[in-house]
């Protein structure tokens, strides 16, 4: 009788494939760094972000915003910088936990303020003028709240260039006007002249306004006059 044959099993090396994804890049919304330093920085921010608003507000495609992490290049969240107060033309009002460049059709801010702290320091404020530099910003200006000052600076070519004369300065992007400061009132004015106001101020003036209306609806009606038909 013949042996049959030993049975040999095939046996198939399954090759694993392994795809590797590189991980996901987090920009983050903070930088760990307070707003402001005190109710007098703070309140100036508030103040130049807001009357920017209001200057604005008409504009769909003009976006400001105070205290934004500005991420300029895709894939280097290292790199970033959070103005004072930005302004950006070009990209649409609204709502985002930062500003990505790359997603904002690499536009760039193109002003931006700081307001002067205690606690900032020449080297670090030199550092942010080479960052807005490098990424574009055609207007820098920082405010001096214990002394009124502004200090500004321009883009010409690659460089940002000193503006000689702060005091009656007009901002080429903006059309707001610069002057000595007092604190808190921070020197600027409308292209049409009206001063930045704080928001108190603001709410102040909507207040006496809404009384002034209420005064005259008052006299309307003693005329036998209905204000509501007016």
């Amino acid at each position: 009788m013949l042996k049959s044959e030993p049975a040999f099993e095939e046996v198939t090396d399954m090759a694993t494939t392994t795809v590797q994804t590189k991980p996901e890049l987090i920009y983050p919304e903070t930088d760990g760094q307070p707003m402001a330093d005190n109710t007098t920085q703070f309140e100036c921010i508030v103040t130049i972000k807001g009357n920017l608003e209001i200057l604005f507000a008409s504009e769909p495609n003009v976006f400001v915003a105070g205290d934004l992490l500005w991420y300029p290049e895709e894939g280097h969240p290292e790199i970033r910088q959070a103005p004072d107060v930005m302004v950006v033309f070009g990209r649409p009002k609204g709502h985002r936990p930062s500003y990505r460049q790359w997603e904002e059709g690499d536009v760039p801010p193109q002003v931006v303020f700081e307001v002067w702290s205690p606690s900032n320091r020449l080297q670090q404020m030199l550092e942010k003028m080479d960052f807005y530099r490098r990424y574009g910003v055609e207007e820098y200006y920082i405010y001096y709240p214990e002394s009124g000052q502004w200090d500004g600076w321009r883009r010409e070519g690659e460089q940002l260039v000193a503006v000689a004369q702060m005091n009656g300065w007009q901002s080429p992007r903006l059309g707001i006007r610069f002057a000595q400061g007092a604190g808190t009132m921070v020197g600027l004015s409308y292209p049409d002249g009206r001063r930045f106001l704080s928001f108190l101020e603001l709410g102040q003036m909507a207040e006496a306004e809404h009384r002034r209306a209420e005064r005259l609806a008052a006299k309307l009606r003693e005329l036998g006059i209905d204000p509501e038909q007016l």
